[in-house]
């Protein structure tokens, strides 16, 4: 099998395409992409849709390189992915949905995103043409088909999209033998924005204020990924200080959701005093976030070009004083994680995912570097300031609930260290430059890639000649997550399902676009 390069060079190179290169291929060529996909030669990083294409980024690890492969499709459909490779199944079912381009030969023809309420038949689909059934009624009517299962002594166990509590809507169909969950089937997609839609059209200044609403809890990582696209199609180069700050608030974000995801998996765990410990220590993290950048989340900080915002005086104090709080407190909370013998028992061991689905799927973040899979945006494609900083990835092997919080706690620490270091290292200079779009001859394109706290989110741009945006494709870590936690409840009990759920914190909002 050729490689990664030679597979994209077969085609017609794109021009203004950047950091790395985009071709457009024929069905043969594509059907080669899919093939490595396979047999895990690459590794796919998105599948997307077009007016009239599909385009697919596609990793090779061991070199490393990104190429993205665009098939045109003159007849409204094109070679099925997930027919060879199962992690392209959903994102085919949404270009389907979104762009009405069929995958030939797919495993699973049906929708995703639309749960028949859109009122339309024209794609793209746009957020105007869409009228609810209150309107109009739905476009289809018929039950969802979940996967069959047959055997005796088994019963279903519906759950959602409606929750307990606070949180957002998906639902949860299980199979279970008594306790033991035989099957667990997703259905997502409640809480479509239309974001990639509303992009179309946009100033750069509204898309980037798109892309940091698309999972509120990673605002800062998918406003960079976005700006790393648009910067790459412009050429611009962003200012030396510029790309600290936005480490700093990367790791800031990283922080801050770490400690409640720690706390919330203890909670999970019916530990309720980590949970209030790490809510403790968050709302230090996001009280000091407030201070230093003027947002809690630190949304519509970063833009392209830079930043919006610089720190005052004060802010490295503010800085220090917060790392060292955390670092003296999360400690103890670490010992105490690591001593209690009822937490252990709930983590240890359950909830496991194998190896294999791990490096099948590139799963991102705490879910695949829990499984073994030690990729990290911030270092392969390597990007500034990170390759002057020094920290290390962790990995474990076992897969399991305790391997996931492990990550966590030890991405953590690192993270306190690169703020540590970014504090005392901050090169002085602007912090912001404005990027040219008013000297265009000709739409131009970009990539662009974030390590967020779940993992990689990727970010693809084409502009227009006024500088607009023409399409926007954002991606989230969740896409290949998600899946993989039906693969983790097999055989555990019911009861351990939020657990196991929490473990993984994948995201609807921006897996739901």
């Amino acid at each position: 099998m050729a490689g990664l390069s030679d597979l994209i060079e077969r085609g017609r190179l794109v021009e203004r395409h950047a950091p790395w290169p985009r071709a457009i291929v024929d069905a043969a060529t594509w059907r080669d992409l899919t093939e490595s996909l396979g047999t895990g030669e690459s590794t796919l990083l998105g599948l997307w849709g077009d007016t009239g294409a599909v385009h697919m980024a596609v990793l090779d690890e061991a070199r490393p390189s990104i190429g993205i492969a665009s098939l045109d499709c003159p007849d409204g459909s094109f070679p099925s992915v997930g027919a060879v490779h199962p992690p392209a199944i959903r994102l085919e079912r949404t270009v389907r949905d979104l762009f009405g381009l069929t995958p030939q030969a797919a495993v699973d023809a049906r929708p995703w995103l639309d749960h028949g309420r859109w009122d339309t038949d024209g794609p793209p689909l746009k957020p105007s043409d869409r009228r609810s059934a209150t309107a109009s009624g739905p476009r289809e009517s018929h039950a969802y088909a979940f996967l069959p299962v047959e055997g005796e002594h088994l019963h279903q166990i519906p759950v959602g999209p409606v929750h307990a509590g606070i949180i957002e809507p998906g639902h949860f169909r299980f199979t279970a033998n008594g306790e033991t969950v035989v099957r667990l089937e997703q259905r997502l997609g409640y809480v479509h924005k239309g974001i990639e839609a509303l992009m179309a059209g946009a100033t750069l200044e509204r898309a980037a204020q798109l892309a940091g609403r698309t999972s509120g809890d990673s605002t800062v990582a998918y406003a960079i990924a976005f700006a790393h696209a648009v910067e790459a199609a412009l050429g611009v180069k962003v200012p030396r200080r510029a790309q600290w700050l936005r480490a700093l608030m990367a790791e800031l974000e990283r922080v801050a959701n770490h400690l409640g995801d720690i706390g919330a998996i203890c909670n999970d765990a019916s530990f309720a005093l980590l949970h209030a410990e790490c809510g403790i220590l968050r709302e230090l993290v996001l009280r000091t976030a407030h201070a230093c950048f003027g947002h809690r989340l630190m949304r519509d900080r970063v833009v392209p070009g830079g930043i919006a915002v610089d720190l005052d005086t004060h802010a490295p104090g503010r800085l220090e004083a917060l790392t060292s709080a955390v670092r003296r407190r999360f400690a103890a909370l670490v010992e105490l994680y690591d001593n209690t013998a009822s937490l252990q028992d709930r983590t240890v061991a359950t909830g496991v995912l194998k190896a294999e689905y791990a490096r099948q799927f590139g799963a991102g973040g705490y879910v695949g570097r829990a499984s073994g899979r030690a990729f990290d945006a911030r270092l392969m494609p390597s990007c500034p300031p990170y390759r002057e900083l020094k920290f290390d990835v962790p990995v474990l092997h076992e897969g399991d609930v305790n391997a996931r919080v492990w990550i966590r706690i030890r991405e953590l620490e690192a993270s306190l260290g690169l703020i540590e270091q970014i504090t005392r290292d901050l090169p002085d200079g602007p912090v912001l430059v404005d990027p040219p779009t008013d000297t265009l001859d000709a739409p131009c394109e970009g990539l662009g890639l974030a390590e967020a706290f779940r993992g990689d989110v990727l970010a693809w741009v084409r502009l227009d000649r006024d500088g607009r945006v023409a399409r926007c494709h954002l991606r989230d870590p969740s896409w290949f997550q998600w899946p993989l936690l039906e693969a983790a409840i097999e055989g555990n009990i019911v009861a351990d399902f939020p657990l196991c759920n929490k473990s993984f914190n994948c995201s609807y909002s921006g897996h739901d676009l």
